[in-house]
C-alpha cells in the first residue's frame, strides 16, 4: 500500500501561510518569486530597471537640490528651477514627443533603426532650439522674473539645455525600445553625477546661473557618451537582429495625435512651478518646486513600468490586457508603500534643504505623493491606448487632466497657497482614476 503525505497549512508565529515547517520563510518565499518573475519577464525585469533608474536620479538629484539651497538663495533657487521647468516645456514642445515613438516603433523597426532614431534627433533638435530662441525673445512678456535668461552667457546655456534635455529623452526612448535599461540606469547616473559635480564649480564662478548651467553642462557630457554606445553597438546590433523588418507605417498620424497628448502632459507637468512664481513669487516657488521634485519620483514609477509595457506589447500584442493588468497589481503597492514613506518622512525630508522648505512644503508634499496612486491608473490607461493605437483616448485624457489642474490651482492657490496646489493635482488625479476602475473590465477584459 503506497505511503501517502499529507501537507498541512499553518500560521506559524508571523501569521504566514506556508507549508510546515515555515520558520517564517515566508519573506524569503516572496524574494524568490520576486527575482524569478524579474529574471523571466522582461516586462518587470525592464520596468523595474527604468525604475531604479529613475530613483537614482531623484536621490542625486535630491543631492543637487540640496547643494543648491545651501550655496543659493530661495529666490535663485526659486529662478533656477523655474529656468530649467521653462527648458522643459520647451524641450516638450520641440521634441515633438518623439522619445515615446521610438519607445513605440523602434522594437520592430530592424533595418530602418539608425535612419528613424537620427531623422528624430535632427527634427527635435531644430525645433526645441527654435522655441528656445523665441522664448528668450518673449520673456518680457511671458515671464519677466526669468530677465536674467537674456544675458548672452545665461541665454546660450538655456538653449543649449533645452535642446540638450529634448535629445536626452530621446536617447531614453530609444535604449528602452531596443531593451538596454540598463544603460538608462548608466546614463542617468552619469547625468546625475556631472550636474551635482559642476554646480560645485559653478557656485564660484557663475553665481546668478549657475544652476542652470550646471545642468545643461551635465546633459551634453552624457549625450556625448550615450550616443557613442547607441550608434556604435545598439543600433546596428538591433539593425542586424531584424534585417527584414518592414518599415513602420502610420508613424505621421501617430506621432501627430501622440504629440498633442504630451504637450497637455507636459504642460501640466511645468505650468505649475511658473504659476507660483507668477503668483506668489520666487521663495514659495521654491518650496513648492522641492516638494514637487520630490513627489515625481513616485509618478516616474508608473512611467517607466508604462514604457515597458508599450515595448513589450509591441512584440507580443495579444497580450497587452494581460500584462497591463499585472503591471497595475504589480506597482500599485509600490506606489501605495512609497507614497506612505513620503507621508510621514516629508518634514524631516524637506527640512534638509531648511526649515522654510518643511514649514511650507510638508503638506503639499504630501498631497502630492498621495496623488501618485490615481495617477498611476490614469498613466496605465493611456498608455494602454498607446500600444493600441487609440489616441483619442489619449489626448482626451490628458486634455482633461490639465484643465481640471489648471482649474483647481487658480481657485485652491488664492486661499491655501502651494498646498492648494499640491490639493488641485490631487483632486484631478482621482476624478479621473475613479472612472477608469469603474470600467477596468471594457479597457482591460480578463483573458481566460
Amino acid at each position: 500500500m503506497a505511503a501517502t503525505t499529507t501537507t498541512r497549512t499553518v500560521s506559524v508565529g508571523c501569521g504566514c501561510p506556508l507549508p510546515l515547517p515555515c520558520q517564517c520563510g515566508y519573506p524569503a518565499l516572496l524574494r524568490a518569486r520576486l527575482r524569478a518573475a524579474l529574471a523571466t519577464e522582461p516586462l518587470l525585469r525592464n520596468g523595474h530597471l527604468l525604475t531604479a533608474s529613475s530613483l537614482l536620479t531623484a536621490a542625486f538629484g535630491g543631492v543637487f537640490w540640496l547643494l543648491a539651497s545651501a550655496w543659493y538663495g530661495p529666490e535663485a533657487v526659486g529662478r533656477g528651477y523655474a529656468a530649467l521647468a521653462a527648458a522643459a516645456l520647451l524641450s516638450g514642445i520641440g521634441q515633438f514627443n518623439l522619445g515615446d515613438l521610438l519607445t513605440r516603433f523602434l522594437p520592430t523597426a530592424g533595418r530602418h533603426t539608425r535612419r528613424l532614431l537620427l531623422r528624430c534627433y535632427a527634427v527635435s533638435a531644430a525645433a526645441t532650439g527654435a522655441a528656445a530662441l523665441a522664448f528668450l525673445l518673449l520673456i518680457p512678456a511671458l515671464a519677466p522674473e526669468l530677465g536674467f535668461l537674456r544675458s548672452p552667457f545665461a541665454a546660450a546655456a538655456f538653449v543649449v539645455t533645452a535642446t540638450g534635455y529634448s535629445l536626452f529623452v530621446l536617447q531614453d526612448g530609444a535604449l528602452t525600445g531596443l531593451r538596454r535599461p540598463g544603460w538608462v540606469l548608466g546614463e542617468n547616473a552619469l547625468f546625475a553625477v556631472a550636474k551635482a559635480g559642476l554646480l560645485g564649480v559653478c557656485v564660484l564662478l557663475l553665481p546668478g546661473s549657475g544652476i542652470l548651467v550646471a545642468w545643461g553642462a551635465a546633459l551634453l557630457l552624457s549625450l556625448v557618451v550615450t550616443n557613442a554606445y547607441l550608434l556604435g553597438r545598439a543600433v546596428p546590433a538591433h539593425a542586424e537582429a531584424g534585417p527584414t523588418a518592414a518599415r513602420p507605417s502610420g508613424l505621421a498620424r501617430y506621432a501627430a495625435a501622440d504629440y498633442l497628448g504630451a504637450l497637455l502632459r507636459t504642460a501640466a507637468y511645468s505650468l505649475l512651478p511658473l504659476l507660483v512664481l507668477g503668483r506668489l513669487g520666487a521663495e514659495q516657488s521654491a518650496y513648492f518646486s522641492l516638494a514637487w521634485v520630490i513627489a515625481y519620483t513616485l509618478q516616474l514609477a508608473a512611467l517607466n513600468m508604462g514604457s515597458s509595457l508599450i515595448v513589450e506589447a509591441a512584440h507580443a500584442p495579444d497580450r497587452l490586457a494581460a500584462q497591463a493588468r499585472r503591471v497595475l497589481r504589480h506597482t500599485a503597492p509600490l506606489i501605495g508603500a512609497g507614497a506612505g514613506a513620503l507621508v510621514l518622512a516629508a518634514p524631516w525630508l524637506l527640512g534638509a534643504f531648511g526649515p522654510g522648505y518643511a514649514e511650507h512644503g510638508t503638506t503639499a508634499l504630501r498631497l502630492l505623493a498621495l496623488a501618485a496612486l490615481p495617477h498611476l491608473v490614469v498613466g496605465l490607461a493611456v498608455d494602454v491606448c498607446r500600444a493600441r493605437r487609440a489616441m483619442r483616448p489619449v489626448v482626451a485624457l490628458q486634455a482633461a487632466r490639465l484643465g481640471l489642474v489648471l482649474l483647481g490651482t487658480l481657485l485652491l492657490l488664492p486661499p491655501l497657497g502651494i498646498t492648494g496646489v499640491g490639493l488641485a493635482w490631487l483632486l484631478a488625479e482621482t476624478a479621473l482614476a475613479l472612472p477608469l476602475l469603474a470600467t477596468l473590465s471594457r479597457w482591460l477584459p480578463k483573458g481566460r
